[in-house]
């Protein structure tokens, strides 16, 4: 075109797309993106180019037009008209109506078209893709290809368009966000979302509208939803309520008591496995039962003997484990060390093979089959029941008799006269002892560890009582709390390195370290370790003793413990709650609990008490609460 032929400004004109250009003085800098690009282009072939682009002349150096233009407003619908050339859905030469524009300046005019603008609210847009399926027809797949979304975008605006009228009209006058709104979609009864809206007083975040709506359901990230799965649940006949807008779509189960039932099932099948490995019996529990092993002797696995040969293999294997961990200590590890190592650890667990149980003791032991911590099975072996082992407490009930026999204790001598020999035995043995304290430590740890791995037998001729408190009774779930799952794995672990006969205990006692020793008084004592309040308890010196304890070892409770609705505000006073939060917020934080029910202001608290470091008084150390006392 030249300049004789060239339309006057505000003409309406027609460019071949291959004439277009991007304008330098557009004062957009940032690229669309590939969605934007994509969504314009489904509009483009659903609906043609609703507004024409504005266009001005490209002139060389010397002024001269040289037949192509430059876009300065419309530069997203150039690209989505060259995507469509792209996918041959038009020609690059096809003409686009455009709109000349010489006489504005370019870079204000861009300026004008990106700034000057009102946007759609959400709500409208919400309605109108409503209006496309519900009036016109159209499927969700089709409303997406029209506007170049995906089917599940286009099915979250559906479903922000099924909420409550009501509630749509306090989101478009500003008293609600969006993703309040998107939480509401949780149910489509308008009735039960607008009596949430209005009962939950203060706190209406998208949390608080999802858990009153989820009230009584099981949350997808729940163990037992883990173990069980989604599918085998609905098969089942389970309903799941999907969160659309989760982006894990896990959702929420809405049968508790069926859930349960599926894991009781799917625990049994589990237990079939265990079953054949010829267990005298397997006990199938949803939760590990730690009362009931308590009464319990428990016996572990051994490490296979190895031949000589694969001795030699491992000790070898174990040797270069050891040099590369020295280089470890010293440089950073390059990749391939860390894949020798990685090399290394396979090869070893592969010589060493499982741990096996004796076959007498699976054939007089049995096993807990039960839902684990993480959402798997937990399996814990090697338990013998007090009736199971009878004959040999019999066995060595009777072995006194025949050591009397071997030289032992004379049952000939009168029993007045016996006592009077063994006091002077005793005695001597004391003073002994006392010149000895690595033996004497010796046998302290006996005496806890017979008590502790050996459930009650009486070995000792110490007269100590060492009892492990179970503390399951007082705090529902402590056991697979972190602490309880330390306390058991700890426990497996050191029971590997005893014996299984506790009658041979001593011995192997005089031959381990002085670390061993230490990590066993210290485990056992431990267990033993009786810090709770009862109702009515008696003296309050063995309280006043675990205060010291905790604050010899430092003990941060923060660090173990924090409120929540389950453990301790739903079980306190509305007043408590009131003041935990004035203490571990605010002043501000602790009025806006006011007006709210009980279950809403626990799970309230809950929330703002969240990584607070605040602690009830009877779980604050004497000098915490003492400081306190001053600053008050």
């Amino acid at each position: 075109m030249t300049e004789k032929t060239q339309p006057k400004s505000g003409s309406e004109i027609f460019v071949p797309l291959n004439m277009l250009k991007k304008s330098p003085r557009n004062v957009r800098k940032v690229e669309h993106t590939a969605a934007e690009v994509e969504g314009l282009a489904a509009s483009i072939a659903a609906n043609g180019m609703l507004q024409n682009l504005v266009v001005e002349p490209e002139r060389d150096g010397e002024g001269r037009e040289t037949g192509h233009y430059f876009v300065t407003i419309g530069e997203g619908r150039r690209l989505a008209q060259l995507l469509r050339a792209k996918r041959r859905q038009i020609k690059k030469t096809d003409l686009i109506r455009c709109v000349l524009d010489t006489e504005h300046d370019a870079h204000e005019i861009s300026l004008a078209e990106n700034v000057i603008r009102s946007s759609m609210h959400p709500a409208d847009e919400f309605e109108a893709f409503a209006v496309l399926h519900t009036e016109k027809g159209m499927a969700a797949d089709d409303i997406a290809a029209r506007f170049g979304v995906s089917p599940a975008v286009v099915r979250q605006r559906l479903k922000l368009a099924a909420v409550s009228p009501a509630l749509m009209a306090v989101y478009r006058e500003g008293g609600m966000s969006l993703e309040q709104v998107m939480a509401f979609t949780l149910t489509d009864d308008h009735a039960r979302q607008q009596e949430v809206w209005q009962g939950l007083g203060w706190d209406k975040g998208a949390d608080a509208i999802r858990r009153a709506l989820t009230e009584g359901q099981v949350d997808a990230d729940d163990r037992r939803v883990r173990f069980v799965g989604a599918e085998a649940y609905v098969q089942a006949g389970g309903i799941i309520t999907r969160d659309l807008f989760d982006d894990e779509n896990g959702g929420y189960f809405a049968d508790p008591a069926l859930l349960d039932r599926l894991v009781l099932a799917k625990l049994e099948q589990e237990a079939r496995a265990i079953r054949a490995e010829g267990w005298a019996w397997v006990m199938v529990t949803p939760e590990y039962d730690f009362r009931a092993t308590s009464a319990m002797r428990r016996v572990y696995p051994s490490e296979p003997e190895l031949s000589a040969k694969a001795q030699r293999r491992l000790e070898k294997l174990e040797a270069e484990y050891r040099e590369l961990e020295t280089v470890a200590d010293n440089e950073e590890m390059t990749e391939a060390m860390q894949a020798r190592v990685d090399q290394l650890e396979a090869e070893m667990e592969a010589l060493k093979g499982q741990p096996v149980y004796a076959p007498a003791d699976i054939a007089a032991g049995g096993a807990f089959v039960s839902l684990g911590y993480d959402g798997g099975v937990r399996v814990e072996r090697g338990f013998i029941r007090k009736e199971d082992e009878a004959p040999a407490a019999q066995r060595r009930e009777a072995e006194p008799e025949a050591a009397a026999k071997d030289g032992g204790v004379s049952t000939a001598l009168p029993d007045r006269l016996v006592a009077q020999l063994t006091a002077q035995r005793t005695a001597a043995l004391r003073e002994a002892v006392a010149q000895r304290p690595d033996i004497a430590f010796i046998a302290v740890v006996h005496a806890f560890v017979a008590s502790t791995f050996y459930f009650g037998n009486r070995v000792s001729c110490l007269d100590m009582t060492v009892r492990t408190v179970y503390l399951s009774g007082h705090a529902a779930g402590i056991d697979e709390s972190p602490q309880g799952r330390a306390c058991s794995d700890r426990q497996a672990e050191l029971a590997k390195a005893l014996p299984g006969d506790v009658q041979t205990l001593w011995d192997a006692l005089l031959g381990f370290t002085q670390e061993q020793l230490m990590r066993l008084l210290a485990h056992c004592a431990a267990l033993t370790v009786d810090a709770v309040v009862r109702p009515g308890s008696g003296s309050s010196q063995p309280l006043k003793h675990a205060e010291a304890m905790a604050q010899a070892v430092s003990l941060d409770m923060t660090v173990h413990w924090q409120p929540t609705a389950t453990n301790y505000l739903g079980q306190v006073t509305k007043a408590v709650i009131v003041e935990a939060v004035r203490e571990g917020v605010s002043e501000e934080a602790a009025a806006q609990l006011g007006d709210l029910k009980k279950p809403a202001m626990a799970e309230a608290a809950e929330r703002l008490l969240a990584d607070k470091g605040w602690l009830p008084t009877v779980l604050r150390l004497p000098q915490r609460r003492a400081a306190e006392a001053l600053a008050a």
